[in-house]
């Protein structure tokens, strides 16, 4: 049905290896931490797991959790064909800016009654889930979106809070959506601020001032995010993984990722 609600505890017992390897969803994923210790990779970079933490993961972000003890919490995953269905407008999760394709995910914390209040509609959807009833996507939909505009209040109520979250923009919907489509061919920002019909200038500091980086920064976080999921994933060549990220030559593609992340292509591999 493109929703599930799961115990992790209930997951983790199930599990051969208490270590889940690195792998990649086509869903969105959100982990509900009550209690954890260990480490969260999330795209490559690492957050230490415990408790009062949510993780928002987007399709096709590479994760692997690490426990190093039973976790207490929740596993919600949904589709995007789930929200569709259900009255959950497209532009929703760009607007609220939990989700982020690529470049850091930082868990967002919460205090004693927001865990409590995130922790009783997960409560609610496991018993809508295992309670057939009429209208039963509708009201699961429902919980999930207070859910996640609980989460969004959350973020307004931190004034240095990691997720950045500041409201939606057409802008930089529009721009994110470029970016998705044209990252492996377009490497200047002047290229999407042309298609969008805007200064370079003005669609970086329309992106910086709603997620905290620039509109450059985005877009060569987005080349490198792509450039590590072939690397790790995929089997092909140094070359080939350069020219099908737009780069003429694997020199100028092993410097950029160097530069970015200082680290060669083969040491990361």
């Amino acid at each position: 049905m493109g929703f599930c609600v799961q115990d992790i505890g209930e997951i983790y017992e199930k599990q051969d290896e208490k270590h889940s390897t690195a792998h990649r969803h086509d869903y969105y994923v959100v982990l509900l931490l009550l209690k954890g210790k260990g480490e969260h990779v999330i795209d490559f970079n690492r957050y230490p797991l415990s408790g009062r933490q949510v993780y928002f993961i987007s399709p096709g972000q590479v994760h692997q959790i690490k426990d190093e003890e039973k976790p207490e919490g929740y596993m919600l995953s949904f589709s995007s064909r789930f929200m569709e269905e259900n009255q959950i407008e497209s532009c929703f999760i760009e607007d609220i800016n939990l989700f982020n394709d690529y470049g850091e995910s930082p868990p967002l914390p919460l205090n004693k009654d927001q865990e409590k209040l995130l922790e009783s509609y997960c409560l609610q959807m496991r018993d809508w889930s295992d309670k057939p009833v009429k209208f039963q996507l509708q009201g699961l939909a429902s919980l999930l979106k207070l859910f996640l505009i609980s989460c969004n209040n959350v973020c307004s109520l931190h004034g240095d809070n990691p997720q950045k979250l500041q409201g939606g923009s057409s802008l930089l919907r529009n721009y994110k959506q470029l970016v998705e489509e044209h990252f492996k061919e377009w490497h200047r920002v002047s290229q999407y601020a042309n298609a969008l019909n805007v200064t370079p200038d003005h669609l970086n500091r329309t992106v910086k001032g709603l997620i905290g980086k620039t509109a450059k920064e985005y877009l060569l976080t987005r080349i490198v995010i792509g450039a590590r999921r072939m690397l790790y994933f995929s089997d092909s060549t140094q070359k080939e993984i350069a020219y099908a990220l737009g780069f003429k030559e694997q020199s100028y593609f092993s410097n950029f990722f160097k530069k970015c992340t200082g680290k060669s292509p083969s040491d990361f591999r």
